[in-house]
């Protein structure tokens, strides 16, 4: 028996500390039952289509405000902003008040917003398939009465996007919340926090850069109605981060600007000049349509970086033209083509010594072609004899044959070739006779007759071989000079081309430098981010 009672003896103790314990718990350990109890007084006979005002003619107090967490795209082809922002909505609602002392200590409840009245506030500029894109969370309710609905949501608001300075452009997306139903005389919106939305959280994004959340209260009056409308309206501004379009779309394209001028210093006799700078063309062409996918399809205004692409374009497509030009006066000759003066004077005069070009040969830069000089001395018995400039131009007017049998030049003129040549002057008879008396001494006449038309025979003969050399030497002579003023004429529209290709390159690597400057200086801002 002994054994018996000190084994109840612990167990009536444990009973006895459990009920010391229960009934030394605080009331707020009975908070489940207090707060269905609470639900059931609340919701049991609240009405959720009843404005909670204690006064009918007094408007609901609605304090309003956002947090932008991310900005999940802008899309500029639909001109549309997909954000994810978090409403912050509070009010007071007369019908939702307790004493908490009377229930437990409970001072707040979770209610799904199904169950209570709540603000229809949307926002008006929304893009999205169902309008409005937040998530329904619970209200949370306090005993004095106000309510905190926080509900998170994908936004899709519409954006008008101003593409004047792309890739260097600022957007600003505004979003435009406002009761459906309600106007101001029964709503009355109130901004939450004066210096616009909460970006506190905000995620940062990789193409675009925040720059503020305003936001502005709005009080509108329309024709038809007498009650004012109210809005709360934030605006989102954005500057895009021009990294990603510096390296990718800018870069290229003066690269490729440059390999356009590059191309003029190209000979045109490697076959590749033309080719090359349509290539360049097309390549441009491609950049082109890679900008005009991005944008949207406006004609409000043109992009800052498709006038840049344009103006190089049209750079390049001159480029094309030029070097047609080039060619075509690289491949001109005497047997197709005149130069006329004026081409001479600007092409192988003024624009020469303007861009400081200078034939090979010529020293003192007058540009222009003469042809090489003979040697200005003949050599007779090993010794050379120089003549002066009177007597190298008597001898350059000469035959090339009565230089080199140094004669005169005038019995040329005796034979002009095909027919029977030309009698002798009588001059050249008395000669023969007197010279032919003094050899016979005193002949008789017919030894003398027979001797005058033998000599007369034999310089027949000569004068008419010596013509027909001299003609056959002639016809060469005309020939080397002929090819030799070809030669001159191909070699100046040759130099005429060189001109015109070094003119060229000047002017359009000005012109690159002066475009992309202006293209990045024109821009309101030029930080690369």
């Amino acid at each position: 028996m002994q054994h018996c009672f000190f084994y109840r003896r612990p167990r009536a103790l444990t009973l006895v500390v459990f009920l010391q314990i229960w009934l030394f718990l605080p009331h707020e350990s009975w908070a489940g039952y207090y707060e269905k109890k609470l639900l059931h007084k609340l919701l049991d006979t609240y009405n959720v289509l009843e404005r909670p005002v204690a006064n009918e003619s007094d408007p609901l107090q609605l304090s309003f405000g956002i947090t932008l967490m991310q900005i999940i795209d802008v899309d500029e082809k639909n001109q549309l902003l997909i954000t994810n922002i978090w409403l912050k909505l509070e009010w007071n609602d007369v019908n939702l008040r307790w004493n908490s002392s009377e229930y437990g200590g409970v001072k707040d409840l979770r209610i799904p917003p199904h169950r209570l009245w709540k603000p229809d506030v949307l926002m008006y500029n929304s893009a999205d398939e169902g309008f409005d894109g937040t998530y329904p969370t619970n209200v949370v309710v306090r005993n004095n009465g106000s309510c905190f609905y926080l509900p998170p949501g994908i936004f899709k608001s519409t954006c008008k996007i101003d593409i004047t300075w792309f890739p260097f452009d600022d957007q600003r997306c505004e979003m435009k919340f406002g009761s459906w139903t309600y106007d101001g005389l029964q709503l009355d919106l109130q901004l939450q926090d004066d210096s616009g939305g909460d970006i506190s959280n905000f995620i940062t994004n990789g193409e675009w850069d925040l720059l503020g959340v305003p936001g502005k209260r709005n009080e509108l009056y329309y024709n038809c109605c007498p009650e004012p409308y109210i809005d709360i309206t934030f605006v989102i501004i954005i500057r895009r981060r021009t990294l990603y379009y510096f390296f990718n779309l800018i870069v290229p394209c003066v690269l490729i600007a440059s390999m356009a001028v590059l191309g003029f210093t190209l000979p045109p006799d490697s076959g590749e000049k033309l080719s090359l700078g349509v290539t360049i063309l097309l390549s441009l062409t491609v950049f082109l349509n890679m900008v005009a996918e991005t944008m949207p399809a406006t004609s409000e205004a043109v992009p800052l970086l498709g006038t840049y692409f344009n103006c190089i374009m049209f750079m390049v497509a001159s480029s094309v033209v030029s070097t047609i030009l080039i060619l075509n006066y690289h491949h001109r000759n005497a047997d197709t083509h005149v130069m006329s003066p004026w081409i001479k004077i600007v092409f192988l005069t003024w624009l020469p010594k303007i861009l400081l070009m200078h034939r090979p040969g010529d020293s003192d830069g007058s540009n222009t072609y003469s042809p090489p000089h003979r040697p200005s001395s003949v050599q007779t018995d090993r010794k050379t004899i120089s003549f002066p400039d009177v007597e190298m131009k008597e001898r350059s007017s000469k035959s090339l044959l009565a230089n080199v049998l140094d004669i005169d030049d005038d019995f040329r003129h005796n034979y002009r070739g095909g027919g029977t040549p030309t009698p002798l002057p009588a001059t050249f008879y008395r000669t023969v006779f007197r010279n032919t008396d003094e050899s016979t001494n005193g002949s008789g006449p017919r030894v003398q007759e027979q001797g005058i038309v033998s000599s007369q025979h034999n310089l027949l003969s000569q004068e008419y071989e010596l013509a027909m050399i001299l003609k056959e030497i002639r016809f060469i002579t005309d020939q080397m000079r002929k090819e030799d003023e070809a030669h001159t004429i191909t070699r100046d529209w040759q130099f005429a081309a060189m001109v015109v290709d070094r003119l060229c390159l000047i002017i359009f690597t000005l012109f690159t430098i002066i475009a992309t400057l202006a293209v990045l200086f024109s821009a309101p801002h030029i930080i690369v981010s």
